[in-house]
């Protein structure tokens, strides 16, 4: 990973620039979401990324209370992608979730994330299924 990135674990963020980079990693409008709070409530970890003061990169890591953990929102910018931002975000997020006790770590992507998951960061396909509610 580029030298001048940075990781930090917890890291402190905004919910305007996380739904920032969030909107133009999934391709949404910019929304005022409350992003602090949901992290705050529900999740086991996260790891940000920054390139001075910018945040550049970021994942969700939620839990079951138990032996498992789920990747979400793993998102980069798109002018430091292939720089192995994504692969040390979720590098970080699978040693904390592990040293939260957490036997797996999850995650759901789309058949054009293959190489990244499955090849950057070691995750191995399952079958899994996926019910949309609304």
């Amino acid at each position: 990973m580029d030298t001048a990135i940075t990781l930090h674990v917890r890291g402190e963020l905004t919910d305007g620039e996380l739904e920032a980079l969030h909107a133009a990693a999934f391709g949404h409008p910019v929304t005022r979401t409350p992003w602090r709070q949901r992290l705050a409530d529900r999740s086991l970890t996260w790891v940000t990324a920054r390139l001075d003061e910018r945040l550049v990169g970021f994942v969700n890591v939620v839990g079951d209370g138990g032996v498992h953990a789920v990747l979400l929102d793993t998102c980069v910018a798109a002018d430091v992608r292939g720089r192995g931002v994504g692969r040390a975000l979720v590098a970080a997020a699978a040693d904390e979730a592990r040293d939260a006790g957490c036997t797996w770590l999850h995650a759901d992507y789309e058949p054009h994330l293959v190489d990244f998951y499955e090849r950057a960061c070691g995750l191995r396909p399952t079958a899994a299924g996926l019910l949309r509610l609304t």
